[in-house]
């Protein structure tokens, strides 16, 4: 295991607070946090096909930022985290960045905002993941360990009901992301989507996110590396 200080390109403590005080001033109903901003980043960086900023910066910022200089420094930011994920996944030094959320027994460690924000990654490039994983169960079971925490969640829903994670099965969840992330990038590497694939995704761009049945899952918290 490679030490954080050696970590390539990693953000420090300091500069994840300002982006999750910046996150957080500026999120709406439904936005992602740094957590969420995180697990969607992630999922793009080992995805079937490269997603530049220009399409997943809609789903990070919503308004116009306060100044030049306020903007310089986000998109730095953003930038940095982006470059961060596939370089500690090269050097087994991941870590998914986790919301924190208050019960009444006390604050718990949450995957469901970085499970969301992997959710809408997928959403980016949906036509090629879903007829992928309709053809291919190999992909679902690498997935296996993510989607039973996003299902766990309710980030997903399930066709057949299933019973809520023990602590310890959602622990061993969270443990194996990296695993999962890695042996999903190398599928996509040994199995990259063919000519037919990336034409049906250009005939079938995905769709604005308008279900309005669904509610947008609330969050409080903080950002725990």
């Amino acid at each position: 295991m490679t030490a954080k200080t050696e970590w390539p390109s990693s953000l420090d403590d300091n500069e994840l607070a300002e982006l999750d005080r910046y996150l957080r001033a500026h999120a709406g109903e439904g936005d992602l946090l740094l957590d969420g901003v995180h697990g969607l980043l992630s999922v793009l960086a080992v995805g079937p096909l490269p997603v530049l900023p220009d399409e997943w910066l809609p789903e990070v910022l919503h308004e116009p930022f306060a100044d030049e200089a306020e903007g310089n420094r986000v998109l730095a930011l953003l930038a940095k985290l982006n470059d961060s994920i596939s370089a500690e996944l090269d050097v087994d030094a991941y870590e998914p960045i986790l919301g924190e959320i208050e019960l009444e027994q006390g604050p718990m460690l949450s995957a469901a905002g970085w499970c969301e924000g992997f959710s809408r990654g997928i959403d980016l490039r949906a036509s090629l993941w879903e007829s992928r994983l309709a053809e291919d169960p190999h992909l679902m079971e690498l997935l296996g360990p993510v989607m039973a925490l996003a299902v766990d969640e309710g980030i997903l829903s399930a066709e057949t009901e299933f019973e809520k994670l023990t602590e310890d099965e959602y622990d061993s969840c969270l443990a194996q992301v990296p695993i999962v992330l890695a042996a999903v990038g190398q599928y996509w590497h040994a199995k990259p989507a063919s000519e037919a694939e990336i034409e049906a995704m250009v005939q079938h761009p995905p769709a604005e996110n308008v279900d309005e049945e669904t509610p947008p899952r609330q969050r409080s918290g903080h950002w725990v590396h």
